[in-house]
Order: C-alpha cells, then sequence, then structure tokens
C-alpha cells in the first residue's frame, strides 16, 4: 500500500510542477502583468475553481471535518459563514472591482487597486499592504506546508518535517516558474481533485455504514453531537469567518483577472456551486467519519484514516492526493500575492524608484517566493506554531479585518478617500492582532471586532478629511454604470 501510495504521488507532484514549466515556456515575453495576473485572459471555468481551491486549503480535508468529528455539528457555522461570505464575495464584489481594477489604472495587485483607486502619488498605503501581506501569508503558507507534513508522516511514516520541506520545494518550483497562469490551472486541477474527493469518500463511507459494518451508529453519539446551537459565541464567530472573503487577496485577486462581466458571471455560478459541495461534505465527512472509525486518537486524520480503511492502495492514494492539492492550492497563491505585492508595490516605487525592468521586478517576485517559503516551513515545522486550523484562523482574521471594510467602502461609496482607507487598513490589522493577543479568551472570533472597528475607522476618518478630488470620483461614476470597461 505504502509503494503504490507513494507511486501516485509522485505522479501528481511532477503533473503540477509539469504545469509550472509548460506557462514558464509559454509565458517570458509576457511581463509582470502576465506573471502576477495572467493577463486578465483567465476564463471562467479556471477562475471560479482556481479562487475556491485557493481558499479551500487543507483544512477542509482535516481541520473542519476534525472538529466535526470531535464537537458535532455546532462547529458548522464555520462552513455557514464561510459559504454565505462566498457567494457575496462574488455576486456584490466580483463585478465591481474587476472593473474599478481596470479603470485604476489597470492595477494588478490589491495595494495597487487602493492606491490609484484615489490617484495617489503617495506610496504609504502600498507599503502598509505589502508589509501585512509578507507577515500575514507567511503564517498563512505555514498551516499549508504543516498539512503537508500531516499527511506524508500519517501515511507513509515520513518524518513530518522532511515532508514539508518537499512540499514547500515542489510549491516553490512551480510558483517560481510559471507565475499566475501555473497557479491558477494548478488550482483548476486541484480544485476537481479535491471535489471528487470529499464526494467519494462520505458516500462510499455511508453505504458501509447502513450495511451494518460502520464502529458506531446515531445513537451511540454523544446526545449535545446533533445540536446546532450551541451557544451565540459560537454562531457569532462562524459567521464572522465569512467577513474575510471580502479582503482576501489571493482570492478577490481572480476576480480582477477574469477576461469580461460575462464571464465573471459564470464563473460566480461555478464558484459558488464548487464551494457549497466541498463545505457540505466537509461537514459530512466529519460526521461519517466518527460513526464509520469510531473513537481514534487523533481526528485531524479522520480523512486520511476513512479514505485508507475503505479503498485498494491506488485509489487512497488518488484520494489523499486531494489534501496535498488543498495545501499545495493555498500555498501557491499565498506566495505569488506576497511577490507581487513585494515587486509592484515596494521593490519597483521605492527600492528601485521605478526603474526597475519588468525582468528585474519578475526576478524580485521569485525571490520573495523563496524566502517566505523558507520563513513559512521553519514555522510549521515548529511544535508550538499551533494547529492547521489555528494558524489559517490567524491570518484569515488579519486580512478580513484589515482589508475587508477599506475595498468594499471603495468600490461602493464615493466620498471614500485615501485617509479613510490608510486608517481604516492599520485600525483592522491592529485591532485584530491585540484582540487575539490579549482578548481571546472571551471566545469572540477577532475578525469580528477587526472588521466592525476597521469600518468605522474608515468612516469617521473620511469624513473628516478633505473629499477626493473631482477626477477620482470621475472614475467611480464611471465604473458605478455597471458598463464593460476595457
Amino acid at each position: 500500500m505504502f509503494n503504490a501510495e507513494m507511486i501516485v504521488f509522485a505522479a501528481y507532484l511532477l503533473f503540477m510542477v509539469g504545469i509550472g514549466v509548460y506557462f514558464f515556456i509559454r509565458s517570458k515575453s509576457e511581463g509582470d502583468k502576465g506573471y502576477f495576473l495572467g493577463g486578465r485572459k483567465m476564463g471562467p471555468w479556471v477562475s471560479a475553481l482556481s479562487a475556491g481551491a485557493s481558499d479551500m486549503s487543507a483544512w477542509v480535508l482535516m481541520g473542519l471535518p476534525a472538529s466535526i468529528y470531535a464537537a458535532g455539528i455546532g462547529q458548522a457555522w464555520i462552513a455557514i459563514g464561510l459559504g454565505i461570505g462566498y457567494a457575496v464575495s462574488w455576486l456584490v464584489e466580483a463585478p465591481r472591482l474587476r472593473r474599478y481594477s481596470i479603470a485604476a489604472n489597470d492595477s494588478i495587485t490589491i495595494p495597487q487597486y487602493l492606491t490609484n483607486r484615489f490617484l495617489s502619488k503617495s506610496n504609504a498605503l502600498q507599503v502598509i499592504c505589502a508589509v501585512i501581506f509578507l507577515v500575514a501569508y507567511t503564517i498563512y503558507a505555514a498551516s499549508s506546508i504543516k498539512a503537508c507534513g500531516t499527511l506524508f508522516n500519517t501515511v507513509m511514516d515520513i518524518p513530518a518535517e522532511t515532508a514539508m520541506y518537499i512540499a514547500a520545494a515542489i510549491i516553490i518550483l512551480y510558483t517560481f516558474l510559471g507565475g499566475f497562469s501555473a497557479v491558477c490551472w494548478t488550482d483548476f486541477f486541484q480544485g476537481l481533485l479535491m471535489l471528487g474527493a470529499l464526494l467519494i469518500a462520505p458516500i462510499f463511507a455511508l453505504g458501509i455504514i447502513q450495511s451494518g459494518e460502520g464502529a458506531m451508529t446515531m445513537g451511540q453519539l454523544p446526545d449535545n453531537y446533533w445540536n446546532l446551537f450551541t451557544n451565540w459565541k459560537d454562531v457569532l464567530s462562524g459567521l464572522g469567518w465569512g467577513l474575510g472573503y471580502f479582503g482576501m487577496p489571493h482570492i478577490i485577486i481572480r476576480f480582477m483577472s477574469l477576461r469580461s462581466d460575462k464571464d465573471l458571471k459564470k464563473s460566480a455560478k461555478i464558484g459558488i456551486t464548487w464551494t457549497t459541495l466541498i463545505l457540505i461534505f466537509s461537514v459530512a465527512a466529519g460526521i461519517i467519519g466518527h460513526l464509520l472509525l469510531g473513537e481514534i486518537s487523533d481526528s485531524s486524520v479522520v480523512f486520511i484514516t476513512m479514505v485508507r480503511k475503505m479503498f485498494p492502495a491506488l485509489l487512497s492514494g488518488l484520494l489523499l492526493s486531494a489534501i496535498l492539492a488543498a495545501a499545495m492550492s493555498t500555498a501557491d497563491s499565498q506566495l505569488l500575492a506576497s511577490a507581487s505585492a513585494f515587486s509592484v508595490d515596494v521593490y519597483k516605487p521605492l527600492i528601485r524608484r521605478n526603474k526597475a525592468s519588468e525582468k528585474e521586478m519578475l526576478w524580485a517576485g521569485r525571490i520573495v517566493v523563496l524566502a517566505i517559503s523558507i520563513v513559512a516551513v521553519l514555522i510549521a515545522a515548529n511544535p508550538n506554531s499551533g494547529t492547521i486550523m489555528s494558524l489559517v484562523e490567524n491570518a484569515w482574521g488579519v486580512f478580513g479585518a484589515a482589508f475587508g471594510p477599506a475595498i468594499m467602502l471603495s468600490l461602493f461609496w464615493k466620498r471614500f478617500n485615501f485617509q479613510g482607507a490608510v486608517a481604516g487598513i492599520l485600525t483592522g490589522a491592529v485591532v485584530d492582532i491585540l484582540w487575539l493577543v490579549f482578548l481571546k479568551d472571551l471566545g469572540i472570533y477577532e475578525i469580528i471586532p477587526g472588521f466592525i472597528l476597521s469600518l468605522i475607522v474608515a468612516i469617521v476618518v473620511t469624513l473628516a478629511t478633505k473629499a477626493p478630488e473631482k477626477e477620482v470620483t470621475d472614475i467611480f461614476e464611471k465604473v458605478a454604470s455597471g458598463k464593460e470597461i476595457e
């Protein structure tokens, strides 16, 4: 079984690297816009599944099923919050952001968009955003690399730390070579694999349970296992996860990469359907896994154990590759978003004073990919770094609280100005971190107070400072008209 699973894993990893090599050869002449945004040529299927796969990291196959397995469906509020937030981001935020990023001097990163939105000559906003990106994405990438280590350690008894270095090397290689196009296309295939694994495993397990071969029956589970409304803090915190989507750079950058508004509408339908199915079956995997396996010592491997128990080696290797897919599809997007933020928003305007060539910027971005990956591996390998779910939770909270209010206000409030954006982003990040450090024991997810205070401060500072110039509001009105912008 070990050899067969190893062969499948190796074939899968080679396929991912092959995609990176292909786009490296194909896109040599496309420059920074091609490397960081795919030349705005992404189709609806690739963009939708790439956005979903870059969002649903290994926690959807390990962290969420583990929480449901251990504590019951009261933990499903995270899935409910994410489902609502994801749908709203596609339907409300995506159309306006795609058009506005083009109107705002064809911006290719979120920090660049926020600066160009106000026609500002100051680099302050870009630098602040880039610093938050680098810190938060390093923590986020560590969660994905940690998941790869857990997978290889559980399945093949390879030391977790060794497995983390192998996984990081593969991710670096295809991100380093192919840029945004490689990341999106690998995410597309990985999204299909994740959905297939989460559909197949629980359905087959349910059949085994119904035939009487499960370790437990529903009646043997604790009485409160089926209680969705455990307490108001769990409900509020779970729904709060949905706020993260409005400011998650590696996800909303996909909105900017689409070819047209028509493709965006199709992509929204695909993406929302995919994510809804993923979340439903992730929750189902935790419940059904408990019934099939009974009590196991480590709930984080419930999906892995369930798959290996039911399927022959080649098929289990393929299904377990979905965990690699989930981890890598998120890590590669995070690395690329960090690289673009540094290269476009710090290196070119500040370090090189707008004298850097496109080739030089690409290599600056690639060096950042390498540097962040090394730090992320060191964090993941540290036994005190926390669980996969906690690392994701921390990074998700910072992004949602810092960028969510500023981006939404920039899209829908004509009066919003540069000073309000800076104040809101700084407030969101600081409040989120302080709440995590000092007030986490209150049981409220830090993204909620961070998001609310960021929104309030952004509005107050905007109203207390000078209104934007007519040239800025003219661009807003052009975007608000709803007409396609080329």
